[in-house]
């Protein structure tokens, strides 16, 4: 093993001992490393960097992505050896088109979870519907709702914790009565028809494992197309749900004439936002909160 080997070990090793639940980036990392040691390079370089992320098939996003994963643990090493060279902050960033999101309606969620609710068999149905109201109902993502297990929702405490989200942050979030009555009452579906489960994940699969995102994506635009919100291949997402929470939260402030900037950092934390202006991007991305806004404004630009 390579002294840099050796280095990534600690490093790694550092960073899941602080809570970082690092994924992909462990692995990417040590492909780097072996790729270092193939050339015989004994320090990071930039060049090198760059060569190794362009290396690997992908969109340019990942290759952006692969060289944050470098960085980190280029800065780490500088404090070792400073000779290594810290790939710079957007070296190889593309800009990034966010889609307008696709707001629900009350009349077209009712309809999509009508449709969840007649899936087959019983397990599948119960098992999305909820996952799906959950989502709605909280905003958080699809990912980590399908990664929750079963200590992860305190049903009697009504509070969920998501342990591996964005970013490796853990965050609480806090539920709704009838949101955790929900949760109750799939849970005792869920072991009625169930009773020997493969996981301990929360939300099973109609065999009883963990679901998969290309599994939930397939079924989301079957629900899409059944309902008529999707022709071809374009329609709305399954994270359109978690917009929509964040939308219709801001919606309802805007109408009550809250102070949405001393509101937003308590929205942003909820919806586990690195930063607030990721959330503030709806009001400029939804039509209807912009005319809300616009609605509060008196002519000579202050607010009434």
């Amino acid at each position: 093993m390579s002294a840099l080997a050796d280095h990534l070990s600690d490093y790694l090793q550092l960073r899941r001992a602080l809570g970082f639940a690092l994924g992909r980036i462990g692995y990417d990392l040590q492909d780097f490393v072996a790729f270092l040691d193939a050339a015989g390079a004994d320090r990071i370089t930039v060049d090198q960097a760059i060569a190794w992320a362009r290396s690997k098939q992908g969109k340019p996003i990942t290759v952006d992505f692969r060289i944050s994963a470098v960085r980190g643990f280029a800065q780490y090493m500088h404090a070792i050896d400073p000779d290594t060279e810290i790939p710079p902050a957007g070296l190889l960033s593309v800009p990034r088109r966010r889609p307008a999101p696709h707001v629900y309606s009350s009349i077209e969620l009712a309809r999509l979870f009508d449709a969840a609710a007649r899936l087959k068999p019983a397990l599948r149905a119960a098992t999305l519907t909820t996952m799906l109201g959950l989502i709605t109902a909280t905003g958080m993502r699809v990912g980590e709702a399908m990664a929750l297990t079963r200590r992860d929702v305190a049903l009697v405490d009504g509070v969920i914790t998501i342990r591996y989200a964005k970013f490796d942050r853990m965050r609480l979030v806090p539920l709704h009565p009838t949101t955790a009555a929900a949760l109750r009452d799939y849970a005792l579906i869920r072991d009625h028809l169930c009773t020997e489960p493969r996981t301990n994940r929360f939300f099973l699969s109609a065999r009883g494992e963990p679901l998969t995102r290309s599994a939930v994506d397939q079924t989301f635009r079957a629900l899409t197309v059944e309902i008529g919100l999707r022709e071809g291949a374009t329609g709305p997402r399954v994270h359109d749900l978690r917009h929509t929470f964040a939308v219709r939260t801001l919606i309802d402030w805007q109408r009550d004439d809250a102070d949405v900037s001393t509101h937003l950092p308590l929205l942003s934390t909820y919806l586990g936002h690195v930063e607030p202006k990721n959330t503030y991007w709806y009001l400029t991305a939804v039509p209807e909160l912009m005319q809300l806004a616009a609605a509060r404004l008196e002519p000579d630009g202050t607010r009434p």
